[in-house]
């Protein structure tokens, strides 16, 4: 008879202590050690069977056909669809979408002649029926109401689906821990059963996520790890826009993205995103366009700046959609290198539609953009900047100028400012500027 252990398992990371600590000594963080009730396992005796060590030249390449999800935006977020075997792990805030959006993927996948299958934790099949009525894919899609871990389990080995979605992984609970669902220990055990399961049968099993207040997905950090692709499914419950972008993909990029629409039947994709997040014109002074690169897809977004006098000793500095670090850097490089007074006002950016910007080429714009607020001018119509800042006031090539000027053009810009040696392109004027204060007199004369 095994004996029955308690440990504190830090809710961050997932390290074990056998007494309470304050701060975990894994990952630093505070008052995250969780007390969990395990079992010790039985003395492991030697395996009967002779683990097999060969060349990887002599192993088989798996080609296997991916499956896809009848969603253009999520199978090019996936790398060309879901992958058979795979462990796929889907998160973001409540009331975003995913499970709209995965069970139009479902849908889609059982119309095909797949075999598709719902394991709701969350919802009862009646109100499942709802969802799946409003958005059309009633009879294509089978469902079990379960939150018991073995159960599911066996449900799914029974039923042999090509395809199974989890909503959510929070839910499942195993009768061998005694820990409450979703506790540390719960979705470890969880997510490495269905893990098992999925490699095992050839089984695509998508995993739904709770996130924290943060952002990142609820849980023990090792179940990211564990999973073979993270999504993280983004927007505003109160706008119409989403996005998805790939946090961890072992079989495709990191740097797609998908967005969607959210209407009354669904989750729309949306084709052209230029048009969704910019009007190709200024909205006033303290907006300026920028041709982005998310993965390989031109966008055109329109960055927004407000400048005011802080009545506060520390002025604010906040951002939406653009790293708070990388303005920090902007604003100090603006002060300078190019004289603009900026230490005794708050300042706000803000990138237009809810999409996030990442890439170091937004740097440009966003600087136009606060000093185009600051001095209250309007930039001039057709006229969007792109570029990386350095530390010194310089400006960095960036790369994809074609692609970016091709998607501006599109949308009626006439003219960039841009890094000094960035090729010109046809229908679009390059205003080359190898500095900070230089690209400022270009776009702001």
């Amino acid at each position: 008879m095994s004996k029955t252990l308690t440990a504190y398992t830090c809710s961050s990371c997932g390290h074990q202590t056998p007494k309470w600590m304050g701060r975990c000594t894994e990952c630093g963080e505070w008052n995250t050690l969780v007390e969990e009730v395990v079992r010790a396992a039985p003395g492991r005796r030697p395996s009967a069977v002779r683990a097999e060590v060969r060349p990887l030249s002599e192993v088989p390449a798996d080609r296997a056909t991916r499956i896809p999800t009848g969603l253009g935006e999520l199978d090019r977020v996936l790398g060309g669809g879901l992958v058979p075997g795979s462990l796929v792990l889907v998160g973001g805030e409540p009331g975003v979408g995913k499970s709209s959006l995965l069970l139009q993927a479902l849908g889609a996948i059982g119309a095909a002649g797949m075999r598709a299958l719902l394991v709701s934790g969350e919802e009862s099949p009646a109100q499942v029926r709802l969802r799946a009525e409003r958005l059309g894919v009633t009879d294509h899609v089978q469902v079990l109401a379960e939150t018991e871990l073995e159960a599911v389990c066996d449900a799914i080995a029974l039923e042999r689906p090509d395809v199974v979605v989890v909503d959510s992984v929070q839910t499942l609970h195993s009768a061998d821990l005694s820990s409450a669902p979703g506790s540390v220990a719960q979705v470890r055990e969880a997510a490495d059963r269905l893990l098992r399961l999925a490699k095992r049968d050839n089984i695509t099993i998508v995993l739904v996520g709770h996130v924290t207040k943060d952002g990142s997905v609820a849980g023990p950090r090792v179940l990211e790890h564990l999973v073979d692709a993270v999504l993280q499914f983004e927007g505003d419950r109160y706008r119409f826009l989403r996005v998805l972008r790939a946090v961890k993909n072992r079989f495709g990029s990191t740097n797609e993205i998908g967005i969607f629409e959210m209407t009354d039947a669904g989750l729309s994709p949306v084709a052209d995103p230029s048009a969704a997040f910019s009007s190709g014109q200024p909205s006033g002074p303290g907006s300026v366009l920028l041709p982005a690169i998310e993965g390989t897809r031109p966008i055109l977004v329109e960055v927004q700046a407000l400048v005011a006098e802080s009545d506060l000793a520390m002025p604010r500095r906040a951002a939406t959609g653009f790293d708070r670090n990388r303005l920090a850097m902007i604003l100090a490089v603006l002060g300078r290198h190019a004289g603009v007074p900026l230490a005794s006002s708050d300042v706000f950016v803000n990138v237009a539609g809810g999409v996030r910007i990442d890439e170091p080429a937004a740097d440009l714009a966003v600087a136009v953009a606060i000093v185009s607020a600051l001095r209250g001018q309007q930039a001039e119509d057709g006229l969007a900047c792109f570029g990386e800042i350095g530390l010194t006031g310089g400006l960095r090539p960036v790369g994809h100028t074609d692609a970016r000027m091709r998607e501006a053009r599109k949308l009626g810009v006439s003219a960039v400012v841009a890094p000094t040696g960035t090729a010109g392109f046809d229908g679009v004027a390059v205003r080359e500027a190898a500095g900070i204060a230089d690209a400022l007199a270009e776009a702001l004369p």
